[in-house]
């Protein structure tokens, strides 16, 4: 009762509904009934995959038609559907030229495509009922549109075609103002990263391979057989643990005790010269000379026996019928085709210089007593000074010891406990200041050594000559194909290294700190080691007055262009012709590789030696070819972009057949020496430099900047930093040298690189002025304001198509208003501004 109580109050007060009225309320709408039909989103699934595969069709047509279709569709937009008199190789007609043009060239470029794989999820999802998720798929499809299309149009922001589209070009341009070009590439690049790490929780440890884990199986369980009874191991690195385990004895039974194993304190005695004093005060100073390795020293385990297995002697078996004798007949046997020129020997390439004599020591003078004095007076005040200046910063050490080079000693300390390491290294300036020394460098820590290394430079500098490096054993002895000995290290160790593992270096630092002297250091360290037949030096010298002394060995060692008088080149116009023939030469000796299936020069020259290869087919020995720039920036500002195309190439390839740079410079900034040549030369020879910012652009790190000069140089190979003493060696010492070798005889020639023809210069006559294109003087103006020969610049500013951009191109390359083509890169502006280029066009 008191719900219909309720239920009559709820209506009480409200009208009857008419029928009617309640009829067309309940009654759907006609677009209600259509969404709900199950037909309609199949109908509408089959239309998005209809509508994709229509702009799928004309974007892939794009790609090969888009250079005849631009000018049309640039010239009259949309109005060309309709216009019949306009022809187009699209697929899709005129429809899917104007359709293409707008999504590559004014939205996304290429990352349009991310579009149709849009609507063909639609389609799928609908018409098909594929279980696909269409919001995941709109997220990411959108990203990719955004991040494909700013990374495509920075990545080709100088190419003709619309990578990027409109849309990732203004931005590219936006953060390219922002922050720089490599600011951007590193915005670019941490966006992929963090999406990769993100999404698929990217692990380095899946990288290795299973095999790895079972090869460690395999050697725990090998370790598990070689374990000694009584003993408490670790199960997961199988190494002993503390001496825990309480070892029973079969004569008395007493248990043995627990030893802990601990460190001795050993008082660290003064060793000067191999004798040893002891000092009074709590800290002990070494003073390391050169001295031989003792032996190490194992102890046995008291109370442990050993019992080893030996297998039993097999048996020995007696035939039956050894009385019986086995004739075998082995068959003829056919020599192959190495094996007949085995009979005549090896081949020498030396024979052809039979004659040839290396140099003798005695043409290298002895600079200085080439012996390191010791002056304890020196040592004690630096270590006094040392220790104090890090006192006074509440900085306690536990010890210290120098080491003694020819030009700089090294202190190495051992911070106490709780020392932090950039503490001392902060206080470098210090440090400097109570020495009173230039040039004071702090390792911080040492590499290898749980040591801090500060470098002092001494009082008395020894020079170190050329004649004690090469007449070291070391360096006589040497294995390398290219041997080079560049000086001595800090110890006083000489060093020696191999030009071909380098593979190229670059040598820098400022004027008149021995980057000359390096050179001729690293030239008459391979002329003592290598015969005329083996190595060929091609010698660039823009100064005209460095590598002169060089020619007189012209027909023993040096390499030249054919019909040129002079083997050491020094006009820029043979400079380019000269590096474009070193390119042919490589690219031939690649041929020669292919045929004779090795992978490199040595390999090759083995099987030349051995007679395995035919010289009726082109086969020769290859010598090794040593190319050297010496002031490689001002070859950069006469020749520019010309010379650094094929240095490039050769950086990149040339190492497998023979083929080394060394280039010297005084500072290899990026407009000297571009990133695609710098990351070709992984060794760097630094000598001192005036700033920081110097030493980061040669070493990627500081410390030339500290050197003291006079041939204190810092050499960077393979990831670690060695600080030099260069071996002194004077002009009249190479003079003598090059006299020697070239009184000898020597080839008939020099020689011959590959012949190289520039085309630009057989190239024909310039273009009629009357047949230049209308929008000539225009695109002129457009190049010469923004200072960039682009032909994509032309193509946006003037609404060009690809072709007629390009004639336009060449006529202002004719017309030396911008240079040569660079490839990808844009064309250098001949013109530095538009009164000039008025100038010039007026008097046309």
């Amino acid at each position: 009762m008191a719900v219909k109580e309720k239920n009559q109050k709820s209506t009480k007060g409200k009208e009857p509904i008419d029928g009617e009225e309640a009829a067309a309320k309940a009654k759907p709408s006609a677009i209600n009934t259509m969404l709900a039909d199950e037909r309609t989103p199949r109908i509408l699934g089959l239309a998005s995959m209809f509508l994709g595969l229509l702009i799928g069709a004309a974007m892939f047509s794009y790609l090969f038609t888009w250079e005849k279709d631009q000018s049309s569709v640039l010239e009259f937009s949309w109005r060309m559907i309709l216009n019949s008199d306009v022809t187009v190789d699209n697929m899709l007609g005129r429809f899917g030229a104007v359709l293409s043009h707008q999504f590559y060239y004014n939205l996304f470029g290429v990352a349009s495509w991310a579009i149709v794989g849009i609507l063909f999820s639609i389609g799928l999802k609908w018409g098909f009922g594929l279980p696909l998720q269409l919001g995941r798929i709109f997220k990411y499809g959108f990203l990719c549109l955004v991040y494909f299309s700013v990374a495509l149009a920075f990545v080709f922001q100088v190419m003709s075609f619309p990578w990027g589209g409109a849309f990732g070009r203004s931005v590219s341009e936006w953060l390219m103002e922002f922050m720089g070009m490599l600011g951007t590439a590193a915005l670019l690049g941490f966006g992929l990263l963090a999406y990769l790490v993100f999404k698929f929780n990217y692990n380095p440890g899946k990288l290795i391979p299973a095999k790895v884990f079972a090869k460690v199986a395999e050697a725990n369980a090998a370790n598990n057989k070689n374990r000694v009874p009584g003993f408490q191991y670790d199960d997961e690195d199988t190494d002993v643990k503390n001496w825990t385990k309480k070892i029973e004895t079969e004569n008395d039974g007493v248990n043995a005790v627990e030893e802990d194993m601990t460190e001795e304190e050993v008082d660290l005695p003064w060793e000067v010269d191999g004798k040893e004093e002891e000092e009074d005060g709590p800290l002990d100073f070494d003073i390391i000379t050169p001295v031989a390795a003792t032996a190490a020293t194992t102890a046995a385990v008291p109370g442990l026996s050993f019992e080893v297995n030996q297998p039993e002697t097999p048996h020995e078996i007696v035939a039956p019928y050894e009385d019986l004798a086995l004739e075998v007949n082995e068959g003829i046997v056919e020599k192959e085709a190495g094996e007949i020129f085995n009979d005549l020997g090896e081949y020498d390439p030396t024979l052809d210089l039979r004659d040839f004599q290396f140099p003798p020591l005695d043409l290298l003078r002895i600079h200085g007593s080439e012996k390191i004095l010791v002056d304890t007076e020196e040592l004690e005040k630096n270590k006094n000074q040392i220790v104090e200046t890090l006192q006074n910063y509440n900085i306690e050490i536990s010890k210290i010891k120098a080491t003694i080079g020819p030009t700089v000693t090294l202190y190495e300390i051992v911070p106490a406990a709780g020392v932090r390491i950039s503490k001392i290294k902060n206080l470098e300036d210090d440090i400097a200041l109570s020495l009173a020394a230039l040039g004071i460098r702090i390792i911080a820590p040492i590499p290898g050594k749980g040591t801090i290394g500060i470098e002092v430079p001494n009082v008395k500098k020894e020079v170190v000559s050329m004649h004690s490096l090469i007449a070291s054993e070391k360096f006589q002895n040497s294995k390398a194909e290219l041997p080079i000995v560049i000086g001595k290290t800090i110890a006083n160790e000489i060093f020696t290294t191999d030009l071909a593992k380098m593979p190229h270096l670059l040598m820098a630092g400022a004027t008149g700190q021995g980057k000359s002297v390096g050179l001729n250091a690293i030239l008459v360290s391979l002329l003592y080691k290598k015969h005329p037949s083996q190595l060929k030096f091609v010698l660039v010298d823009p100064k005209k007055v460095e590598l002169t002394l060089y020619a007189m060995i012209e027909k023993h060692y040096l390499a030249k262009l054919p019909g040129e008088e002079e083997a050491i080149i020094t006009d820029t116009k043979k400079v380019i012709h000269t590096l474009n023939a070193l390119c042919i030469e490589m690219d031939n000796r690649y041929d020669l590789l292919k045929e004779a299936q090795v992978r490199n020069i040595k390999e090759y020259n083995a099987k030349f030696v051995a007679r395995r290869l035919n010289p009726n087919k082109g086969h020769q020995f290859l010598p090794y070819i040593v190319l050297v720039v010496d002031e490689f920036a001002d070859l950069m500002m006469t020749a520019g972009k010309e010379v650094e195309t094929p240095i490039a190439r050769l950086a990149q390839l040339a190492r497998a057949i023979g083929i080394h740079l060394i280039i010297a410079t005084q500072r290899p900034s990026v407009n000297i020496i571009t990133g695609t040549i710098k990351a070709n030369f992984p060794a760097r020879v630094a000598f001192k430099v005036t700033s920081k910012i110097d030493s980061r652009t040669i070493l990627d790190g500081g410390g030339a900047d500290q050197l003291i000069g006079r041939g204190d140089m810092l050499l960077s190979e393979g990831g670690e930093m060695i600080r030099l003493q260069c071996g002194f060696v004077d002009t009249p010492e190479v003079e003598d040298i090059c006299k020697f070798i070239g009184q000898q005889r020597g080839y008939s020639e020099a020689f011959r690189l590959p012949e190289y023809v520039d085309e630009k210069e057989e190239g024909g006559a310039s273009l009629d002025i009357g047949e230049r294109d209308s929008y000539f003087e225009d695109a002129a103006r457009i190049l010469v304001q923004t200072q960039q020969g682009s032909t994509s610049l032309l193509q946006r500013r003037l609404k060009l198509g690809y072709n007629r951009a390009g004639r336009v191109m060449d006529q202002l390359e004719q017309a030396g208003i911008v240079g040569p083509s660079q490839g990808s890169k844009a064309r250098e502006v001949l013109y530095p501004d538009l009164y000039q280029l008025e100038q010039f066009l007026n008097n046309q």
